[in-house]
């Protein structure tokens, strides 16, 4: 188990690099994944079990203890992000599938990596799983209906399918995951030590799963436009998030835990729903979204952190 745990870590120091990396040899090779297509929806059962086998009775009493921020960065998320990607589809005039693929993953629940990002940057971590767990055990309602209400007029969405298929793919492995750690503790602690590994893994064959089916749409005209779309996107959502938080009178580092959770997405549940109900060229937008966002990501708590300890030295000097 130290090893799966000493290489998850050091998967998740090179992640971003590693979905480039991963996404060009999936694009020269468009084979190596064909046989992942069908099996999207269990691979992200597996990521979604896994947050489930992580979450403790404290998180479900943080949210409790402290209702309103997260009921706030919840609610914040699910309107700035669909609002932000319907905009965008109709100043870059996207329809179809493209259309649809970029409300789509605006719809999802927060990303899984908005958490990892909140601690770098110094943010309030708690705030951030809290935030990441109630959008997810939302996403059944939030997703079909924000869907229906932004991307009916590309295609037909069907709701029902979509609500059903995302109880499944999203709530189920989730409660499953909370039941069992409830039952066994400290015997899933051990265990979970190896789950970023595990996470991380089925997060790249997804990626892998999506480029192959695009592989001969990559590179048209639409399809590079999305490109600036996903990135626009993803870095309104940061700066919105940003400043809905000082809005409402947070500290530092709930601001930071905020923006992280309004701008990143959970794009692996985005591309899987859109290869399962629309279509290959849809899931595009969440692909592009998973590369972008570990990216911007990274950036961000980068310069929060090197911020911070700026001013933290600042302080030492001035009293010193």
């Amino acid at each position: 188990m130290e090893r799966a745990e000493a290489l998850g870590k050091w998967v998740g120091r090179w992640f971003t690099v590693l979905v480039v990396i991963w996404a060009v040899f999936n694009y020269l090779l468009p084979q190596t994944s064909q046989w992942v297509i069908p099996n999207t929806s269990y691979l992200l059962g597996i990521i979604l079990f896994g947050m489930g086998l992580t979450l403790r009775g404290e998180d479900f009493v943080c949210i409790a203890k402290r209702p309103l921020p997260v009921i706030l960065g919840t609610v914040a998320h699910y309107v700035i992000m669909p609002t932000i990607a319907w905009l965008l589809c109709q100043i870059f005039h996207l329809t179809g599938a493209t259309a649809v693929g970029v409300i789509l993953v605006g719809s999802c629940p927060s990303g899984t990596s908005s958490s990892v990002m909140a601690y770098l940057a110094g943010g309030d971590v708690a705030l951030d799983v809290s935030i990441e767990t109630l959008s997810t055990i939302l996403a059944p309602l939030a997703l079909p209906g924000l869907l229906m209400f932004y991307a009916g007029q590309y295609v037909t969405i069907p709701t029902t399918s979509l609500f059903l298929s995302t109880i499944r793919i999203v709530l189920i492995p989730i409660i499953l995951g909370v039941v069992i750690h409830t039952i066994f503790k400290k015997h899933i602690d051990y265990i979970t030590r190896a789950l970023p590994l595990i996470s991380q893994t089925a997060i790249l064959l997804i990626i892998g799963a999506v480029i192959s089916a695009n592989h001969a749409e990559l590179f048209t005209a639409t399809t590079a436009l999305v490109i600036p779309v996903v990135v626009l996107h993803n870095l309104s959502g940061y700066g919105i998030g940003f400043l809905f938080s000082i809005l409402i009178r947070l500290k530092d580092p709930q601001r930071k835990a905020i923006t992280f959770e309004v701008g990143m997405q959970d794009s692996s549940l985005g591309a899987t729903l859109a290869m399962m109900f629309f279509s290959p060229a849809a899931a595009i937008p969440s692909t592009i979204f998973s590369v972008w966002h570990n990216i911007s990501g990274s950036v961000l708590s980068s310069y929060w952190r090197s911020h911070t300890e700026r001013k933290m030295a600042a302080a030492g000097t001035v009293a010193g």
